[in-house]
């Protein structure tokens, strides 16, 4: 998106959010797998090998959560302020000039 219409509408930072929102659940789906994965495997050097990309993703996760709550896009502890958080964003998207 241009930078002038993304300034004007107010997408800048949301657009970051919204990329740091994608990514912080794709870590949390490969945490997911990872899990599964390990638990499924028999042979040590695949569970070894799993467990080094369990513990990158969980690496990531930290590191996404931690610059997303600085910079006040997720509330893990306080579930109500993410829903409300989460409503002015949809609602930011709902009132997004048609170009």
């Amino acid at each position: 998106m241009n930078s002038i219409i993304e300034y004007f509408t107010g997408m800048d930072a949301l657009t970051d959010q919204m990329i740091a929102t994608d990514l912080l659940i794709s870590a949390k789906s490969g945490i997911r797998n990872y899990s599964m994965a390990i638990t499924e495997t028999g042979h040590p050097e695949i569970k070894e090998i799993l467990v080094r990309h369990l513990n990158e993703a969980l690496d990531l996760h930290e590191q996404l959560s931690q610059y997303m709550t600085e910079k006040g896009w997720y509330h893990a502890w306080d579930p109500k302020e993410q829903v409300n958080l989460n409503l002015q964003n949809i609602h930011t998207a709902l009132n997004l000039p048609i170009l």
